[in-house]
């Protein structure tokens, strides 16, 4: 019978420190975030941000040639000018994934480097159509300041020297985070 009442004093106890740990509790305010900046993705001339390291067996490897995989370590930055102050880099690849070259699948860490959100990252996921005006990609994750992020990024081509194959994008990303 000793045995009986130790236990239930002990559940009783258990009980009550649950339900004061449940009232304290607070839930994470859930936040939203609005970043828009410049992806400058550079495969010729002056510092190469993106490189082709495979591709189709006795085709060329360049930008939209389908089946070409980039890797890239892009700048970010607050202005289209390539030299404007840099707040990351995108780190990641990209594969074009259309016959007829007009989408690449691409797979990018935004790492930022500057002001609040310094060491945080979003990852970023899906198929960026390059002939559309705007195109949508996924955010799918995200380290720091952007822990358990979600939502899209919304890409236009500032600047596209097609015959050197490089490109500025505005990026303008929503998350939602805690």
């Amino acid at each position: 019978m000793a045995q009986s009442k130790i236990s239930i004093a002990s559940l009783a106890s258990l009980l009550l420190l649950a339900l004061t740990i449940t009232i304290e509790a607070k839930p994470k305010q859930q936040k939203q975030t609005n970043i828009v900046f410049y992806m400058h993705d550079w495969e010729t001339g002056h510092n190469v941000t993106a490189v082709a390291v495979a591709g189709l067996p006795n085709k060329p490897w360049k930008a939209l040639a389908f089946g070409t995989l980039f890797v890239i370590d892009d700048d970010l930055t607050v202005d289209v000018d390539r030299n404007s102050t840099q707040i990351g880099r995108a780190h990641g690849l990209y594969v074009y994934s259309a016959l007829d070259g007009s989408d690449c699948h691409m797979l990018l860490s935004l790492v930022f480097t500057t002001k609040e959100y310094n060491g945080s990252t979003l990852e970023i996921q899906g198929a960026d159509r390059l002939f559309q005006k705007s195109r949508e990609l996924s955010v799918v994750s995200g380290t720091g300041k952007f822990r358990l992020a979600r939502g899209y990024a919304t890409l236009e081509t500032a600047f596209l020297d097609l015959p050197n194959s490089n490109a500025i994008l505005k990026w303008n990303v929503t998350v939602f985070h805690y």
